[in-house]
């Protein structure tokens, strides 16, 4: 994952949503914290990983996917992360602007794993 920046859709724009700061909104009727990213999947990457990771280490999830905007030409993908709001700044600040992908390391006991790498 690459070129990942924040994004404002309309939806955005409905009063149950209101800004926190940072591009996080919350939705005041579901009492989530939101925010909309676009980024770009790199060779090797797929639609699954390493976003599954990310969400995994900064304890969020999909809360909607826009299915329009993904082009396997093109590469770039449009999700709505949601969680808590001290975990979603978290990972608004660890990804926005850097380089996001996975490899692979041989542990002590020889196996291979999988690491989360953001740079």
């Amino acid at each position: 994952m690459k070129n990942i920046h924040p994004i404002l859709p309309d939806k955005y724009q409905d009063p149950i949503y209101k800004s926190v700061g940072n591009n996080i909104f919350e939705n005041t009727e579901e009492n989530i914290f939101v925010c909309t990213l676009n980024f770009d999947l790199e060779e090797g990457d797929n639609s699954q990983y390493p976003l599954e990771d990310v969400l995994e280490e900064f304890c969020l999830y999909i809360s909607d996917f826009s299915v329009t905007d993904f082009s396997k030409q093109s590469g770039s993908m449009v999700v709505e992360l949601a969680g808590e709001q001290e975990d979603m700044h978290r990972a608004l600040q660890a990804i926005i602007g850097k380089r996001v992908y996975n490899t692979e390391y041989t542990g002590k006991d020889g196996r291979i794993y999988v690491k989360l790498v953001i740079e």
